[in-house]
């Protein structure tokens, strides 16, 4: 089977709100590793970052301007582990704030113009109690997880609309 046709492909108005956060999250985190999924040979530190599904306002001009929430895992190991989890969702936290305040963003995907923490960092000891979609049930042992909610509001590039 062939690929969509382009005239689809033209019409669509995307929202690449994980897509952006993990843009925005990497190029302020050397080191870390920022995704949208857990590779199966996982390295740590790790960023997860997910839209949560219950949330999708376009305010203002419906073509350009997406609200979502997004629930956000940080990831370390031991032997410092918890600490560092919580540093690291403390650091994801600036970030964000930090990059909303400036409009930062990536040409093509957009930019992050609002930012708001919902639920503030908690620890977690494994997926079973996480909000929105997860992959695995527990963690791998010596592994910490954070999870922090935001509710964001990006500036998606302009769509490319069929006269």
């Amino acid at each position: 089977m062939a690929g969509l046709p382009d005239i689809v492909r033209r019409v669509a108005e995307m929202s690449p709100v994980e897509d952006l956060l993990v843009a925005i999250l990497r190029e302020r985190l050397p080191g870390v590793h920022v995704q949208t999924l857990i590779s199966n040979r996982q390295s740590w530190p790790l960023v997860l970052v997910r839209r949560m599904p219950q949330i999708g306002i376009w305010e203002g001009d419906a073509r350009f301007v997406d609200q979502a929430d997004v629930v956000i895992h940080c990831f370390a190991v031991d032997p410092d582990g918890d600490q560092d989890a919580a540093i690291l969702a403390e650091a994801v936290r600036v970030s964000l704030r930090d990059a909303a305040a400036a409009k930062a963003g990536t040409p093509g995907i957009g930019y992050l113009v609002g930012f708001a923490m919902t639920s503030a960092p908690r620890r977690a000891p494994d997926f079973a109690s996480a909000q929105g979609p997860v992959q695995y049930a527990s963690l791998p042992d010596g592994v910490w997880r954070y999870e922090t909610v935001y509710r964001v509001e990006i500036r998606r590039p302009r769509a490319r609309h069929i006269p």
